[in-house]
């Protein structure tokens, strides 16, 4: 009995050497970071297989793993066209990772990488296709980018769970640009719009300054007109105050008031040198000058 259990003992460490070296260990260990199906004859017998330690069937039964994280894939800039049959160069890229092991290794010809990211490469250039197609070049730059994208990411990852076995997570544009053809063409039409709306700013601008220059000077009439009234209500105010304070003066002493008459006249008069003036001596107008008091 002894060597009978020695023998089996050897036995199944030759199997073990012979296993391990064919890799046909009856054990697995599927990662985190994967996922896994159980093929048997290439037939697919158990597919999603969870983390962890998993027994098989040596040389019968085959085990073939897949990266279960995000993965990248970077497309290279495709053309596309508006609404308007405008060109864009656009460049872009998706986030994606594995949810259907069974139906990803289906599409994918036997879990070909290649090949999946060329099924979804074709299916995102299409989609880019139709929906940069509904939208102006506006809209596509700018307005209704993020939009777009949100769009194009919800309807491709219903698609492709079903067709690939893959969820798309995020659609995003990298890099938005014109065809070199097209960019002077559009930078001209540009450069020309901007010239259009500066002359029309500088002629708005000038009308402005007409405006508010005419205003100015009618303002400036408006204040010596009132300026002029205002100083000739004040003279004529002060010209019945001194003709009220003379009057007042000259009626308390009429014959005062007289004589300063007379002066005055006189002053009027004799102003000038070679003036000749004819009066008979006598007369009332030289009273003062006769008189003894004068």
């Amino acid at each position: 009995m002894g060597r009978n259990f020695i023998l089996v003992l050897i036995v199944l460490a030759v199997l073990m050497v012979i296993t391990d070296a064919l890799n046909v260990r009856p054990f697995f260990v599927v990662k985190e970071t994967e996922r896994a199906l159980l093929l048997r004859f290439g037939e697919v017998v158990r597919a999603d297989i969870p983390p962890g330690i998993h027994f098989k069937i040596p040389i019968a039964n085959n085990v073939r793993k897949f990266d279960a994280r995000i993965l990248t894939l970077d497309s290279a800039p495709e053309r596309y066209f508006t609404i308007g049959k405008k060109p864009l160069d656009v460049d872009s890229f998706a986030k994606w990772r594995v949810v259907d092991v069974e139906g990803y290794y289906t599409a994918s010809g036997g879990g070909d990488e290649a090949i999946a990211r060329g099924i979804l490469q074709n299916r995102i250039n299409e989609g880019l296709r139709n929906e940069i197609g509904k939208r102006d070049m506006h809209e596509v730059i700018s307005g209704q980018r993020d939009e777009l994208m949100q769009v194009l990411t919800k309807s491709l990852d219903a698609i492709v769970q079903d067709d690939l076995g893959v969820e798309i997570i995020d659609i995003r544009v990298k890099k938005i640009e014109l065809p070199a053809e097209v960019s002077s063409t559009v930078y001209q039409r540009m450069n020309s719009e901007r010239e259009i709306e500066a002359k029309q700013y500088r002629a708005t601008g000038n009308e402005q300054s007409l405006i508010i220059r005419a205003d100015a000077d009618r303002q400036v009439v408006v204040i010596e007109a009132n300026a002029y009234r205002d100083s000739e209500t004040i003279r004529g105010d002060g010209d019945a105050t001194s003709a009220r304070i003379y009057a007042d003066a000259f009626g308390q002493d009429p014959e005062f008031y007289e004589f300063y008459r007379s002066i005055n006249a006189y002053k009027e008069v004799f102003q000038g040198k070679n003036d000749m003036l004819i009066i008979d001596p006598s007369s009332e107008f030289f009273k003062y000058l006769k008189s003894n008091q004068g």
